[in-house]
């Protein structure tokens, strides 16, 4: 699907400190650099330039309007109105000089093409300030009916060289779709793209299911059953559309299913007489399985290492429960969840390895955190932030002791809520997934307000939370790997 107009330069490192006021927009001897790990006070001012044919130019704005929409998602660019703004064209340089009046930091010049099926977009990316392109331009060619992953891709390559980061914008998400009152509910799994857009559904609406998981690849989904009246786990092949069992024991619960890094192994919780264990079978032959954990505690919800060394589960053998890591063997089980009051549970192992995503129950409800394999450096992303909490905040620290005011006086840069209802309303956030690069978070969000859940995201700064444009209710997402 790509085509390169010249080799790809990678732009890493970051610039804004989120702690910190924005200085003035000014000439710089770098390349332009964002910041995500800690925030953004001021988006980069971004211009899109696409030029297409008569015949193309509403797909063109379509397009368009894809990699405005992705960009504007991270919170970390400002899409610049076209207004008066100079004149450019894809096959020549910008004008920087004329640019720099604007403000704008950075300018994509684009063309789209349309023929016999087929859509071509191109594009190159400029750093007003630096007065250089970031990178050579990138061409990538799709079918027709592919243009909005075109669109992605695109959008990808620009978040990436600004960034340093991994993409993650051509992917897609698994979730459970609702629908009936609470009494009836009616569920079945669906894939959308990770904008809401696109959605297929996979499962025929019936009986309940649960935890879609992608493969490795991208190829398979796992899924909890509840047909034959005991929760067993399903394999989808998305390809051909169609579901086997791997577990057949009617006298067991097997639920809460995920891959190994490798795709070789699926770990999951099985329940039998009253007792839930980790087990883990072989993709290639399920029959074979094992116990990981065995004794009268609660164990279940595990979530592979990225080198598939290590697994994070939810086990109540402490008498609450708790986050343990342990190897992939089963052994040396170590808690990592110490925080005070409150369970934690659902973990999630992030892709990049340095962060593991956890639900924890509040006085308020539930909310999203994420911390160190270690349990250390604790940070909560969602929900109405108890008091205590949170980490407390360096910046916060040094204003309260450089101004001698107490803590309550200082000025938290806490998630807000969604609006006024939100706020007085009681919710419930559930079932962190992480996107391919590990910067990024989806997540159920159940309240008082409604009977059903609707899908957020959140990025790890926690400042940057979002509902998903998904017209539908829905719960259990899971972000599935960049697709090729």
């Amino acid at each position: 699907m790509t085509r390169r107009l010249a080799s790809l330069a990678t732009i890493a490192a970051l610039l804004l400190a989120a702690a910190l006021p924005p200085a003035p927009a000014q000439a710089q001897d770098g390349p332009l650099r964002i910041e995500i790990t800690q925030g953004v006070q001021r988006p980069m001012p971004i211009a899109l330039r696409f030029e297409a044919e008569a015949a193309a130019q509403y797909l063109r704005d379509q397009i368009t309007e894809v990699i405005a929409a992705d960009l504007a998602m991270t919170g970390l660019f400002e899409i610049a109105q076209d207004g008066d703004t100079p004149e450019t064209h894809f096959e020549r340089s910008i004008d920087y000089i004329a640019w720099k009046a604007t403000q704008v930091e950075a300018v994509v010049t684009g063309r789209v093409v349309e023929a016999k099926g087929s859509v071509s977009v191109a594009f190159r990316l400029f750093d007003v300030f630096a007065g250089q392109p970031l990178g050579d331009g990138i061409q990538f060619d799709a079918p027709a009916e592919g243009w909005r992953r075109a669109a992605h891709k695109v959008a990808d390559q620009i978040y990436a060289r600004i960034t340093g980061e991994s993409p993650y914008f051509d992917s897609r998400i698994a979730f459970v779709g609702e629908s009936g009152p609470a009494t009836e509910r009616v569920t079945r799994i669906g894939v959308m793209d990770q904008d809401g857009a696109g959605v297929q559904w996979l499962t025929e609406p019936g009986e309940l299911v649960l935890s879609p998981r992608f493969s490795p690849d991208g190829r398979t989904i796992l899924y909890t059953d509840f047909a034959t009246g005991t929760a067993q786990i399903m394999s989808l092949d998305l390809g051909r559309v169609e579901s086997m069992p791997l577990t057949r024991d009617p006298r067991a619960m097997s639920f809460a299913p995920r891959y190994s890094p490798d795709g070789k192994w699926i770990a999951f919780s099985r329940e039998t007489a009253g007792n839930t264990d980790i087990w883990i079978m072989q993709v290639d032959n399920p029959s074979f399985a094992k116990p990981l954990t065995q004794g009268p505690s609660i164990d279940t919800a595990p979530s592979w290492s990225p080198d598939g060394q290590h697994l994070v589960f939810e086990s109540d053998r402490s008498g609450s429960s708790q986050l343990y890591v342990m190897r992939a063997d089963g052994s040396n089980p170590t808690r990592i969840s110490f925080g005070g009051e409150g369970a934690y549970g659902e973990p999630a192992w992030s892709p990049r390895g340095d962060r593991i995503a956890f639900t924890r129950q509040t006085e308020t409800g539930s909310i999203i955190g994420i911390m160190r394999p270690d349990g250390s450096d604790e940070q909560i992303l969602s929900g109405p932030v108890a008091p205590g909490l949170q980490a407390p905040d360096p910046l916060s620290e040094a204003l309260e002791e450089a101004t001698d005011l107490p803590p309550e006086a200082v000025q938290q840069d806490t998630p807000a809520p969604e609006d006024a209802a939100a706020e007085d309303s009681a919710w419930r956030d559930a079932g962190p997934s992480w996107a391919p690069n590990g910067r990024v978070l989806i997540f159920t969000r159940f309240t008082d307000a409604e009977d059903s859940g609707r899908l957020h995201s959140v990025d790890i700064t926690g400042r940057n939370m979002r509902p998903v444009a998904l017209n539908i209710a829905a719960s259990d997402p899971a972000w599935g790997p960049l697709l090729p």
